[in-house]
């Protein structure tokens, strides 16, 4: 009897894991099994798009939210509507095999249609820094892209820890960050926003709010006392932030509170572009450390 060599036995062990059904469960706390790795995925939203990418599994992906603009490849997948605003029907034309979903993003009533219709879909709700190179693993689980996807959450691990190490012992500053400016929004501390800003030695003045993106007046921001405002939006340049903040100078309660602009692709989304965002606020809040001691 022929014994295989061993690079070719090596294939076949290959070929074998890659054909095992893959199982796991999503941020729902839902099982989700495959018979086989993911070959056909979709993803309803841009952050997703990034995730899938980052963990080895691009070339699968069929259908791509619009906004899914990183990297520049995910431009040509073709598009199911954006997050807010699901085409189901175009989804469904695609034939997923695999389809992935953005928990407090997309409409909880296009997803329970989705799964009716009998599509495996994998819903996430990334909260906190940790979850970012759990969702590597896990899509690369799905897709069988795991060694990729595995490489990619340890060195973002390893990111997030010297980010820690660096900033955990520092003066805590008290930040407002603002995701859109009319009506002014923000976050509250289940929010992976406000997790970078602990990481950086900064507390969010909203973390106690009910609602994960509240809208908040100005009033209650004067209230808050915070020593930096730190935000941007797609409709915000840092010149408008900055004149913004400016303009509220003049009550007693944000005299002196400077705007930091930081591009919301790399805050807002919640993936492994989110360490350099982490950084730049790291980076913002020390400079507002070091203005306070200049004025002491």
């Amino acid at each position: 009897m022929l014994r295989p060599s061993l690079g070719l036995a090596a294939a076949m062990a290959g070929a074998a894991v890659a054909a095992q059904a893959a199982g796991v469960v999503d941020d729902r706390g839902i099982a989700i099994e495959l018979a086989a790795p993911a070959q056909r995925i979709v993803a309803l939203a841009p952050s997703i798009t990034e995730l899938v990418y980052a963990a080895g599994a691009g070339d699968r992906l069929v259908g791509a939210a619009r906004y899914s603009d990183y990297p520049e490849s995910a431009r040509a997948v073709p598009r199911i509507g954006d997050a807010s605003r699901i085409d189901l029907e175009r989804v469904v034309s695609l034939k997923p095999d695999l389809i992935l979903g953005w928990e407090s993003g997309n409409p909880a009533a296009d997803i329970e249609r989705l799964e009716r219709l009998g599509f495996k879909l994998f819903v996430a709700e990334p909260a906190t820094l940790d979850s970012i190179p759990r969702l590597l693993r896990t899509i690369g689980t799905l897709a069988g892209t795991g060694a990729i996807a595995g490489a990619a959450a340890q060195e973002f691990g390893r990111g997030v820890a010297d980010l820690r190490t660096r900033y955990s012992a520092r003066a805590t500053v008290r930040a407002f960050y603002e995701i859109w400016h009319d009506p002014l929004m923000t976050v509250n501390g289940r929010h992976i926003i406000s997790d970078v800003l602990r990481l950086c030695g900064g507390a969010n003045v909203f973390a106690g709010a009910a609602s994960l993106t509240p809208v908040v007046s100005l009033e209650s921001v004067i209230a808050a006392r915070p020593q930096v405002v730190i935000g941007g939006s797609s409709a915000t340049t840092p010149q408008e932030l900055a004149e913004q903040w400016r303009g509220y100078s003049r009550y007693f309660g944000l005299r002196g509170v400077q705007a930091r602009y930081v591009d919301p692709d790399l805050i807002q989304r919640q993936t492994p572009r989110i360490l350099e965002g982490a950084r730049n606020i790291c980076e913002e809040l020390d400079a507002v450390r070091a203005d306070t001691t200049a004025r002491r």
